[in-house]
């Protein structure tokens, strides 16, 4: 098999993998970098342009996995594009939100590439979306050469999966992003066990030490206790969320622990995207049992929209929780703004519940010491940080000793290491060095072909 990372600048970003098995040509996931703007921000789509592609294979719905599809369909328009059947049911609103943002950016930022997309183009590719079900061969074929797909649930968030491929005798395994450990909304992954030819990994907490962190149930009751302590000394919580998956697992949560008296009782805010996803969420839950969702939770909780046109660095002292995207307080985004009014008093905190890149403003916020000075950029406010900056362990990515064990009970002949920053890529190498010798490990340089 022939691999090439299309991740134009590694570590976690455009996620795309070219995979050239016989001559049947795959790409795995086509995604967009949310710290680049324009062509920037795509994979290498020009190294796939040469040659025809059989397939596309998505893994789940997350932008960094799902962003630059329509322009990968657009330059390949006979290729079929494969899912689960419940990401089949999230991708479109997923692809029309990005357009929106997108047109926006355009006219305020003035980009000259977007929108890469229009809604209008994502309506007519519609039709070659695909959902598959879970643990299903579906049969594949090039003009010589023949392999079957067969999608199993990789927790992470709704609709994920990893990749099982066959072709003749060889099996190549694709976590995708995977979580083993049981979530609030969503059973945790359930991967074939034995052997595999080829495994190909995600790393994204490689360089998170497991033994540090709390299981998930103590993180939820940890981050319950610190949003009753701010709501009772007259702050704020603010909570930068995902729209796809942790904004629904962090409303189901929180219902919880109001239904059972232990969540004070104060104003809640949520807005954006992940309000609208709960709609799917719920109909992902009825339809096919692989989540546990139900859109009642935001009436029970009462929850409102967010008020409009926020003004940045003001604080609001509403004494009230806010749950409103991005989870990374990307620029421009209602939790950035957010943000900028609350870090500058005691009284308040921001709690981080995912992964934060560290070059993007929530990344940069959790490095900054209390006390220090930080810089909202876009929101042209300078303040010094005296809010309580939290951080609690509620990823939707695996452990990395769950991921290790997963990879040494395969045994491979060759790993190949995906989606990691570099000191978690490099923790996995060392410990490949020592427990599975015998097998190849490959960081693969980006656009650089390998045999494995």
């Amino acid at each position: 098999m022939k691999l090439t990372d299309l991740n134009r600048d590694g570590g976690i970003g455009a996620n795309a993998s070219l995979l050239e098995i016989g001559d049947v040509r795959i790409l795995v996931d086509c995604g967009l970098n949310p710290k680049h703007k324009g062509r920037r921000a795509t994979p290498l789509l020009e190294r796939i342009r040469e040659k025809p592609l059989d397939l596309i294979i998505i893994t789940h719905c997350h932008l960094d996995h799902i962003g630059s599809l329509p322009v990968a369909m657009r330059e390949h328009p006979d290729t079929p594009v494969v899912m689960t059947s419940s990401s089949r049911m999230l991708i479109e609103r997923m692809l029309h939100n990005s357009a929106s943002v997108m047109k926006r950016q355009k006219e305020e930022e003035d980009i000259p590439d977007y929108p890469l997309f229009t809604h209008e183009e994502i309506n007519r590719l519609s039709s070659r979306l695909i959902g598959l079900p879970f643990g299903h061969a579906k049969h594949f074929r090039g003009n010589r050469d023949e392999i079957d797909v067969i999608l199993h649930p990789a927790g992470h968030v709704a609709g994920a999966a990893g990749i099982e491929l066959r072709h003749k005798h060889r099996q190549i395994f694709i976590t995708g992003d995977v979580q083993f450990e049981n979530q609030r909304t969503l059973p945790g992954a359930k991967f074939p066990s034995g052997h595999f030819d080829t495994l190909i990994m995600e790393t994204t907490r490689g360089d998170t030490e497991s033994a540090a962190t709390s299981r998930r149930g103590d993180e939820i009751a940890r981050l319950i206790t610190s949003i009753n302590d701010t709501i009772q000394r007259g702050g704020s919580f603010l909570m930068p969320i995902f729209a796809l998956g942790r904004m629904q697992e962090i409303l189901t949560v929180l219902h919880d622990a109001r239904k059972f008296g232990k969540l004070v009782d104060c104003p809640i805010f949520a807005s954006g995207l992940g309000m609208d996803l709960a709609d799917y969420f719920d109909e992902i839950s009825r339809k096919t049992k692989h989540i546990q969702f139900s859109r009642g939770v935001i009436k029970d909780l009462k929850a409102k929209p967010l008020p409009r046109n926020i003004p940045a660095g003001k604080d609001q002292i509403q004494n009230a929780l806010y749950i409103v995207s991005s989870g990374m307080l990307v620029e421009k985004t209602p939790s950035y703004t957010l943000a900028s009014g609350l870090v500058g008093h005691t009284r308040n905190t921001i709690g981080f519940v995912g992964y934060c890149d560290p070059d993007t403003p929530g990344g940069k916020l959790v490095a900054t010491k209390h006390g220090e000075s930080f810089l909202f950029e876009a929101a042209q406010v300078k303040t010094k940080i005296k809010a309580k900056i939290e951080r609690f362990e509620l990823s939707g990515h695996a452990d990395r000793e769950d991921l290790l064990e997963f990879a040494v009970q395969a045994e491979p002949r060759s790993i190949v290491l995906t989606h990691g920053d570099q000191p978690a890529r490099d923790w996995f190498v060392q410990q490949f060095a020592e427990k599975l010798p015998k097998t190849t490990v490959l960081d693969p340089v980006p656009g650089q072909e390998y045999l494995v």
